[in-house]
């Protein structure tokens, strides 16, 4: 536990000296997204890098306090091919196919290393292919909710610090470590990207946080009491999942590329509603912690109860969705 919270405090500590320094430096080398009318609404350029404080700082925490271990090295070297992969599409230099390209290679990288699913019930026929598909459903998720001042960044502390908690409850703590070390890195760099931000993840942060994530949730453990309760990473990270699930079907509905930008996330909605951005992020925020605190109640539960919790959680999302498909986007 000491070694978690040194990790997040240094964590800490260094995005918050780092993220300004990041800041002007894109700012001088012209690293900025301008507002394009559609999904990027801001006022004045903004510039991003944010991702490149928030990898050196969790690089630099955990030289501190974690051993480079195969899979840790696995974890840092995969992190560090999406961080080159997304400053190099923050540079607007990667076609769609050349950045999914690269991010199969990290996420193979990380399977090389034994980051993987490891559930006893699940044969490795079907494990290797899940875990392929959860980190890359995961990376592209927060690639994907990464819309709005303080959105990703906040919604990946929580899910981090939720975690954390569960791998400090269970004795993983080397995961527990990196988890709280990730979690630092954002807490420390949100002041700068909380509305107004004053400076973004770009691809080079949201790819690095969903990969990251993805792997950490993987490597910890849910299931002492049952086996339904395997499945609370997805509930942990439903927000970043619940919209790209949701921005998927509208855009099939409605015969559009999927990798296309369009208005039709759902914290856009929200905010076309009635809701004002910082309104729809602490909402964001709010169901984050609202989804942690459901999927640490299935694995404290038998699995009748953990079923319900699962089903009910399910039925709210279903219902959430139908709602905001209603709202007209168009006006």
């Amino acid at each position: 536990m000491i070694r978690m919270v040194g990790a997040f405090l240094l964590a800490a500590g260094l995005a918050h000296y780092l993220t300004p320094v990041l800041r002007q430096a894109a700012i001088r080398f012209g690293i900025v997204v301008r507002p394009d009318g559609n999904v990027k609404n801001h006022r004045a350029p903004v510039p991003y890098l944010g991702g490149i404080a928030i990898y050196l700082s969790f690089l630099l925490s955990l030289a501190l306090t974690v051993e480079f271990r195969r899979e840790v090295l696995g974890i840092l070297l995969a992190g560090a091919i999406v961080v080159i992969l997304g400053l190099i599409d923050d540079l607007g230099a990667l076609s769609p196919a050349v950045k999914l390209a690269g991010q199969v290679v990290a996420i193979l990288t990380l399977m090389k290393a034994s980051v993987t699913i490891k559930l006893t019930f699940l044969p490795p026929g079907l494990a290797l292919p899940l875990s392929f598909l959860w980190l890359l459903a995961i990376t592209n998720a927060f690639n994907l909710i990464d819309i709005m001042d303080g959105l990703a960044s906040g919604v990946g502390l929580i899910s981090a610090l939720v975690l954390a908690f569960v791998a400090a409850g269970s004795g993983r703590e080397e995961v527990g470590t990196l988890l709280a070390g990730l979690a630092g890195s954002l807490a420390g760099f949100l002041r700068y990207n909380f509305e107004p931000a004053r400076i973004y993840l770009g691809d080079t942060g949201s790819l690095f946080l969903g990969l990251m994530l993805g792997a950490l949730a993987m490597n910890n453990s849910y299931t002492s009491r049952n086996l339904v309760a395997s499945v609370s990473p997805v509930v942990i990270l439903g927000v970043p999942l619940f919209d790209m699930l949701f921005v998927m079907f509208i855009r099939w509905r409605r015969g559009i590329p999927v990798m296309r930008g369009t208005p039709d996330h759902f914290p856009l909605r929200l905010r076309k509603w009635r809701l004002t951005t910082r309104q729809t992020v602490a909402a964001s925020y709010a169901a984050s912690v609202l989804l942690g605190g459901v999927a640490i109640a299935m694995m404290l539960v038998d699995a009748k109860v953990a079923i319900g919790l699962l089903a009910g959680t399910g039925a709210v999302a279903l219902a959430l969705g139908f709602y905001l498909k209603k709202i007209d986007m168009t006006l």
